[in-house]
């Protein structure tokens, strides 16, 4: 089994920055994908950025030049860097990791709200 826990989201000024953490933990080996969805108010679930095993990005064009996806994989951790942070930013983010020739796993989410 594999549990993913994430940390970091809040409330937040527009403008502001925030830094999401995902940690996964049980079996997981091999190649594999970790990264971040979110979902707003009355939206379907979307893409923010995801990162492979070996380093390679892929942003939503709304989180490229303002979100910074990186991982730890000793530690099996994914981190997303949000800066210039707006209200069509809030959002609850969920953390996933892909193992190929597995599935994928989902983590519980966190909000982000980004208001004055």
């Amino acid at each position: 089994q594999v549990q993913l826990v994430e940390s970091g989201g809040g409330l937040v000024q527009p403008g502001g920055s925030l830094r999401l953490s995902c940690a996964a933990s049980g079996s997981i080996f091999g190649f594999n994908v970790m990264g971040w969805y979110r979902q707003a108010p009355g939206k379907q679930r979307a893409l923010v950025a995801d990162i492979t095993t070996g380093g390679r990005t892929k942003y939503a064009d709304s989180a490229k030049g303002r979100f910074t996806i990186s991982r730890d994989n000793a530690k099996n951790t994914v981190y997303l860097q949000m800066n210039s942070l707006n209200a069509e930013d809030t959002a609850v983010y969920y953390c996933f990791l892909g193992l190929s020739g597995v599935g994928t796993y989902w983590g519980q989410g966190t909000l982000v709200t980004v208001s004055s």
